[in-house]
């Protein structure tokens, strides 16, 4: 059983999945701080200095001046900023992968459409050809 968890497991398929997942891992590290660390902050100074992570509604009806002053009451809360900054995210990514599905694709368009050598005649073709040759050269003669 190890044997065959082993073949499995070093299967081509198998180690080109392990290496995706954990690339994007990374790469999803690096967008939510593109998101959280970059684009988030100048949006929210063009919005007056809103600050999306801190956006919330508070559904229980107290008075919190910060999500974290909400979240340490246990007060019912809505963290629509939150949402905001996962939505952007997941936004990021989806045309992140688009591009790499469109280069991929044009990739492998160029290599389909590379020439490739003529059809070898077959010997029918070869027969065919040599007869027409004959012809063409008793008609030219006659």
């Amino acid at each position: 059983m190890i044997q065959e968890f082993k073949k499995f497991v070093m299967r081509g398929n198998v180690l080109d999945l392990a290496v995706a997942v954990i690339l994007g891992a990374a790469f999803g590290a690096i967008v939510t701080s593109l998101v959280n660390d970059v684009i988030m902050p100048p949006i929210g100074l063009l919005m007056g200095g809103v600050d999306f992570s801190n956006l919330f509604i508070n559904l229980s009806g107290g008075s919190y001046a910060t999500l974290a002053a909400a979240e340490e009451a246990g007060a019912a809360i809505i963290r629509y900023g939150v949402f905001l900054n996962t939505v952007i995210n997941f936004l990021i990514v989806a045309f992140a992968i688009f591009l790499v599905v469109k280069a991929a694709s044009s990739l492998q368009k160029k290599e389909e459409a590379a020439p490739t050598k003529p059809p070898v005649p077959s010997a029918e073709e070869k027969l065919l050809g040599e007869i027409r040759d004959l012809l063409k050269k008793n008609a030219a003669s006659s």
